[in-house]
């Protein structure tokens, strides 16, 4: 029997210059679904690579003194030792130099010109080298004037700066498969994720009405030159997001994998490129008459305190060096851990310091030794047999464990990477408060205890089992370590199936434990990760403080007593659904999941700093839930939704950590 396939995708990256952490996450992500799908039995394809023709990489080699070809050769290079590093499990690297890739793309192009999807004209407008896009003059976020106020120039979205561009071009005829599109949104609504990227498309891109697309250029060489025109080159829109079809074998004389893979399960890209992917990229398979994939996952942006990443701020984090100090798993679980898969997420050298000292060193690394180290010293070190409910708290933790199980699927399989690893953090947290109930040092004194010390050690030791194997995906040596540690044999252990209370019996573990990830000391390893940041440029500034000293600045007149503060019941909420409540020019109405036993609903005056209400449905809030209900406009509000709102009275709605609704905050 075959298995089900999974086909995965990374964005092909652009090779413009060094990758640093952010194009890691990406990648790591992908590689951490496409293991836990292999270890659930699915038949992977995992594919990632590069995009490698433009303007930007002809003018990085003319710059360098070599040829384009030879610079790309380079950097491919690079990428692929990066990979390496990082232990990603791709089935295929593609360069859209590759000649098979190319010449896949000229027959996509002349069919598509043949049945006049595709057409000759000129195009004028701003051009970013940068961003490789068109802007209007609408788009552009800052214009630059001459003195008799015409435009001249100016900076794209992103930044960049703009030129104007007036050239011959082929247009892809965008507009005639618009309602096709939506109607295929409809019917898909799993398709965008999350949803709120959705909305985006919807409302700022296709409602508006969607141009003809400039697909070819002629102001550079250095691309896919279009077969029945040459001094064309097939611009980025088809040669860059053809290549999950043509890494396949799409357009070659052997085209096996694409029937077997496609459509792809998921194409997993950053939010800036989500329209390239769900509006040019589904609009070109329909004209080619290709099923779409399944679904495309638009995750949010890897930041720093002060932005984006850039090596002008000194804010640039390279993988390699944290995976040399601090080890490959470390930087995995981190990025995998620390991020709410699907919004921003924000790196600090505190926080990264931070999860390795108390998730992995304290949490799993003392859990590991403690265990290894008292079945030497109580059991002579070997795992006794399995029996269940010997201790007053055998039940919960194997209860707690199949719980952790089932929600960590759930999780894995919505690519809530952070949610799942929460979870087994879940077991782990309460493997250790099992030791502190337990108290295995006391049932050691006492022989007609030794039932309940076996029991203790059995069930410890089967909850790191459990862990390791939940860890697979994301972590690549420390379940190894643990296996190994456990006297277990990886290559006997499935992911498919796991129960509680299937430890081997008589299985014997190491004689003496290592620890699997040492405590760090915060200050001087915080000041490493900030000077490799800023290139070894670090001058730190001490400042005297005294918190007695500081000026408490409140509007409100009265201070409160702790007391009256422990009243208020905080909660994270889940906006399932807000609106704009009828004849109210200021009220939205939210459907909140907030942990009751069915949805609430809550009504707030902040419409006219959310026009767009719908983009805030999948957003975690901060909810007074035992604030007392209240008509208006004939509508119950049972809560407030907290906000902020700045001296010039923009509000913001706070938006809730990752955690799971219901959650009291304290």
């Amino acid at each position: 029997m075959s298995k089900e396939t999974f086909y995965i995708t990374t964005p092909i990256y652009y090779p413009s210059g060094k990758l640093h952490i952010g194009n890691s996450y990406t990648t790591i992500a992908c590689d951490a679904l496409a293991r836990y799908k292999r270890l659930m039995g699915f038949d992977v394809f995992y594919l990632t690579g590069t995009d490698e023709h433009g303007l930007k990489i002809e003018q990085k080699a003319e710059e360098l003194g070599i040829s384009p070809k030879q610079y790309v050769d380079d950097m491919a290079t690079d990428i692929k030792k990066l990979w390496k590093t990082l232990d990603i499990s791709y089935d295929k690297f593609i360069r859209t130099t590759d000649e098979y890739h190319e010449a896949a793309i000229q027959k996509i192009f002349e069919q598509l010109l043949a049945q006049d999807d595709i057409y000759l004209g000129e195009y004028a407008g701003w051009y970013s080298v940068s961003d490789e896009e068109f802007f209007t003059e609408t788009q552009l976020a800052e214009i630059y004037r001459d003195e008799n106020g015409k435009v001249i120039g100016g900076k794209a979205p992103s930044g960049h700066e703009v030129e104007w561009v007036k050239e011959e071009s082929y247009f892809f005829r965008m507009g005639k498969y618009a309602d096709r599109l939506l109607e295929y949104y409809n019917e898909h609504p799993d398709f965008i994720q999350p949803e709120s990227r959705k909305n985006e498309m919807v409302n700022n891109f296709i409602k508006p009405g969607l141009e003809d697309l400039a697909v070819s250029r002629t102001t550079f060489t250095w691309g896919v030159p279009v077969k029945s025109n040459p001094k064309h080159v097939v611009y980025v829109w088809i040669d860059a997001l053809a290549n999950y079809i043509t890494a396949l074998g799409y357009g070659s004389d052997d085209d096996s994998l694409f029937k077997k893979y496609w459509p792809a399960n998921v194409h997993m890209v950053g939010k800036e490129i989500v329209r390239f992917h769900t509006i040019y990229w589904p609009i070109m398979l329909m004209a080619l008459d290709l099923p779409l994939p399944k679904k495309v996952f638009g995750h949010g942006w890897l930041l720093m305190k002060d932005g984006k990443m850039s090596k002008s701020k000194g804010n640039v984090v390279y993988p390699e060096m944290l995976v040399e100090r601090y080890g490959l798993d470390a930087l995995r679980y981190y990025l995998m851990r620390a991020i709410p898969f699907g919004s921003d997420g924000v790196f600090t050298p505190e926080d990264f310091v931070s999860r390795v000292n108390y998730d992995l060193a304290n949490d799993l690394g003392n859990l590991l030794n403690r265990t290894v180290s008292m079945i030497n010293k109580y059991c002579q070190g070997v795992v006794p047999a399995y029996r269940s409910q010997v201790t007053a708290f055998d039940g919960d933790l194997s209860t707690t464990a199949a719980n952790v199980i089932s929600k960590y699927h759930n999780a894995m399989d919505a690519m809530e990477f952070n949610v799942a690893l929460a979870e087994v953090w879940t077991l782990i947290s309460r493997a250790n408060k099992y030791i502190d109930e337990t108290e295995p040092w006391v049932l050691a004194r006492d022989e007609e205890r030794k039932a309940e010390l076996e029991s203790v050690m059995v069930h410890l030791a089967e909850s790191l089992r459990i862990v390791a194997i939940l860890l697979q995906p994301v972590m690549t040596q420390t379940p190894k370590e643990i296996f190994r540690q456990l006297g277990l044999d990886p290559e006997t252990i499935s992911m498919l199936n796991i129960h509680f209370g299937e430890f081997p019996t008589d299985t014997k573990v190491v004689e003496k434990g290592t620890p699997i990830f040492p405590r760090l000391e915060v200050e001087p390893e915080v000041a490493y990760i900030k000077e490799q940041m800023s290139g070894g440029k670090v001058e730190e500034v001490e400042v005297d403080w005294n918190p007695e000293e500081t000026e408490l600045v409140s509007v409100k007149e009265k201070q409160i007593k702790y007391d009256d503060f422990d009243k208020i019941e905080l909660k994270i909420a889940e906006v399932i659904d807000a609106k704009k409540v009828e004849g109210a020019d200021k009220l939205l109405q939210f459907r909140l999941d907030a942990g009751d036993e069915s949805d609430r609903q809550i009504l707030s005056g902040i419409a006219e700093f959310y026009p767009d209400p719908e983009k805030l449905v999948g957003k975690k809030v901060v909810v007074v839930a035992n604030l007392k209900p209240r008509k208006m406009r004939g509508e119950v509000s049972q809560g407030m939704i907290l906000s902020a709102e700045d001296e010039n009275g923009q509000l913001k709605i706070v938006e809730a950590p990752d955690m799971p609704n219901g959650s009291v905050i304290a």
